[in-house]
């Protein structure tokens, strides 16, 4: 077993890597393991190669699903990464690393620049208050503009973006980065693999104008973040390079600086670069501000990475199929020791730590301790979920946890086979135990097994993991909607039931009013005056009235109605609880019936938040929809638009893809159930049939 190497706080780095879809974000990855030691192969996302796209579906999709961990070093500084997905469904993953992580790394394509997920996890980390510097990538691709990508930052972003590298060139001709701090050019040799590259003091003649002015932009921006600064920049004098670090470093702390590089990690150009300006400008765990935890009496409680108390919170469950079930921790103070007993104040259980590791993708190191400031992985946890706080029995606290967004898309799922179904339930608990934005329910009306998820691929990709890690086939469809029914108007009705075959018969007669329940619910009253109905079967009655309205006429529900027992009769033999409950069920029906039935359906609220420009088809598609827009709300610092409307959940199925399609991926929604509201007559009778 290998002890972690001890280094102080001050030498570690953890960094999230971070961009829209297709942005490079693992390839880069890839890179950093290869120059710092990691792998000695370089891993191709399009060849499915890629260490930290481990995953099957990953590597058959090029995309990356869920977020992997990893180790490195350089220039002795430990560097923990996570490498986050870019989709918009799997949107937790982002949440989840970037709660935990100290600062981020922004991959952004020299192409298609500020592209719509950028703008989300920019938010996610805006959210987080996480200090990001920015990695302009593909800077060999046609159509290649680092000043366009600045720009965009600026204003879809909102951000203070300065560069303190410049290329030179781009698309075929990109074949080298001046480095503004220490003014300086690095040159790349095509045949290296980006290993080597040679370095010369000052710039090309051709770019001294306008690598000059960028470093003046860069000096004025910083003296914002630094007094001493200021007056050494305005009188002119001499600022060293330490000394521009220092301010750079101060500046992203406060979360609105971004430093912005550049390079093209397929060709292995500028991610040495970028590998120094981590260990140069993002914080230590040192330097992130406490965080806040609630202890029993819940009072707030600041803990710092130097607290010896042990502080350590769940952010990812993980089911492995060679050692179990995996959880992921970040260590905010002390240490987890293998062997020793923590508590779980989220759940109120102790736990015993089992084996520790530090993960390299799906590779694992065993260790025997994970100090403050660490992330790794816990075996032996039978409590923990996502969000569980790990401490001590004699120091207590909860560590404030986090935010999921709500699920938006619903699907029923049911077993292909009988041997599936024994395994079903348990394969869903342990994908939802993994993935907070995963729900699964029964629905108690149609008793349809419903899973949630952040989109259709999200599902997708936890029905094929079901098929491939579970071994489980399902069949996946469309969730029936919870429809409702109520009388059309208020009615009288009388009913007798009355049965002979032979001996005792049944017999019961009612006479009952049914009305609309301005304060909801089937509510029930008894006015029967003299006995008519002897007392011994009015609760029966109720009951039978209750029944009915559970089913309804076309098999919904009835809600909001007043049934109000008036009158009827019994007979001294024949009369029963059963002739009763029959009495009152038909009676039910029949008003029903007679009365007309009003079919209802579930309304959702839903805000649809887009960039300005594309708001007329979006309304337009909710309007087709049969949705009622309820106002606007505009966001002057982000310039996006949010609609709020009410539209029905039957014609919700599919509108997450719709919604992309429309907006170019840059909207997002939400959606929660509001109230019920008539189905219109010709929707109601197709419902029918």
């Amino acid at each position: 077993m290998a002890a972690v190497k001890t280094l102080p706080l001050s030498e570690i780095r953890n960094i999230g890597i971070m961009a829209h879809i297709d942005a490079g974000k693992t390839t880069t990855t890839e890179r950093i393991l290869f120059y710092t030691g990691v792998s000695h192969k370089l891993g191709e996302v399009h060849e499915g190669t890629a260490v930290m796209d481990w995953m099957e579906q990953e590597q058959e999709r090029g995309i990356t699903i869920t977020s992997a961990a990893t180790t490195c070093y350089w220039r002795e500084k430990r560097i923990n990464i996570i490498d986050t997905p870019g989709h918009v469904d799997f949107t937790a993953e982002v949440e989840r690393s970037l709660r935990v992580l100290d600062s981020a790394v922004a991959v952004f394509c020299a192409v298609g620049g500020v592209q719509p997920q950028s703008e989300t996890v920019w938010r996610q980390a805006n959210k987080y208050k996480v200090p990001r510097l920015a990695f302009v990538n593909k800077m060999d691709r046609i159509g290649a503009n680092f000043e366009n990508v600045l720009k965009q930052m600026k204003t879809r972003l909102g951000a203070n973006a300065v560069a303190i590298q410049l290329p030179i060139g781009a698309e075929d001709t990109f074949r080298a980065i001046i480095d503004l701090v220490e003014w300086r050019t690095c040159y790349y040799d095509e045949d290296a693999l980006g290993s080597t590259y040679r370095v010369e003091e000052g710039v090309p003649a051709d770019m001294e104008d306008y690598a000059s002015e960028k470093r003046e932009t860069l000096l004025e921006s910083l003296s914002d973040y630094d007094e001493e600064f200021m007056e050494k920049y305005l009188s002119g004098e001499d600022i060293s390079v330490s000394e521009i670090k220092k301010v750079i470093r101060k500046a992203v702390l406060t979360t609105g600086f971004f430093p912005v590089c550049c390079g093209t990690a397929f060709k292995n150009k500028g991610v040495q670069l970028l590998l120094d300006a981590i260990v140069d400008y993002m914080p230590s765990p040192m330097d992130i501000p406490p965080v806040i935890a609630h202890d029993d009496r819940e009072r707030e409680v600041e803990i710092s990475s130097e607290d010896p108390r042990l502080s350590a919170l769940v952010f990812k469950i993980m089911t492995d199929p060679f050692v179990g079930e995996l959880a992921f921790v970040r260590v905010y103070s002390g240490e987890l020791k293998s062997g020793d007993m923590v508590y779980n104040s989220s759940a109120g259980k102790a736990e015993r730590i089992g084996r520790l590791l530090r993960m390299h993708a799906n590779k694992r190191e065993e260790t025997d301790v994970i100090s403050s400031g660490n992330i790794g992985a816990v075996v032996g946890l039978k409590y923990a979920i996502t969000g569980s706080t790990l401490c001590t029995k004699n120091d207590q606290f909860v560590l404030e946890s986090m935010q999921f967004p709500e699920p938006v898309i619903h699907v029923a799922i049911e077993p292909k086979t009988k041997v599936d179904s024994d395994r079903l339930s348990m394969s869903l608990g342990k994908l939802a135990k993994e993935d907070p934005s995963f729900k699964v329910k029964t629905d108690e009306e149609t008793g349809q097994t419903i899973i949630s998820g952040m989109g259709e691929l999200h599902l997708e990709i936890l029905v094929e993991r079901l098929r491939r890690e579970f071994k489980v086939d399902a069949n996946v469809g469309r969730p029936q909607v919870s429809y409702r029914e109520k009388f059309a108007g208020p009615i009288s009705f009388a009913y007798k039931h009355q049965k002979q075959t032979g001996g005792k018969g049944q017999f019961a007669n009612v006479v009952i009013e049914f009305e609309p329940n301005e304060n909801g619910g089937v509510v029930f009253e008894n006015k029967i005056k003299g006995g008519a109905i002897p007392g011994e079967f009015i609760s029966s009655v109720e009951y039978g009235i209750k029944a009915a309205a559970a089913s309804g006429v076309h098999g919904y529900p009835v809600v909001d109605v007043k049934a109000t027992l008036v009158d009827g009769s019994a007979h001294e033999v024949d009369s029963s609880d059963t002739a009763f409950k029959i009495a009152a069920i038909q009676c039910f029906k029949k008003a029903e019936e007679k009365a007309g039935v009003i079919l209802l359906e579930p309304l959702m609220g839903v805000d649809v938040t887009i960039p300005e420009d594309y708001t007329g088809d979006v309304l337009s598609d909710i309007q087709s929809r049969r949705g009622t827009v309820l106002g606007m709300e505009d966001d002057e610092n982000s310039g996006a638009r949010t609609v709020k409307s009410l539209v029905p959940l039957s014609e919700m199925f599919g509108y997450s893809t719709d919604l992309r399609s429309k907006t170019q991926g840059r909207g997002v929604f939400t959606m929660q159930f509001a109230k019920y509201g008539e189905v219109p007559a010709k929707i109601r009778e197709r419902i029918y049939g």
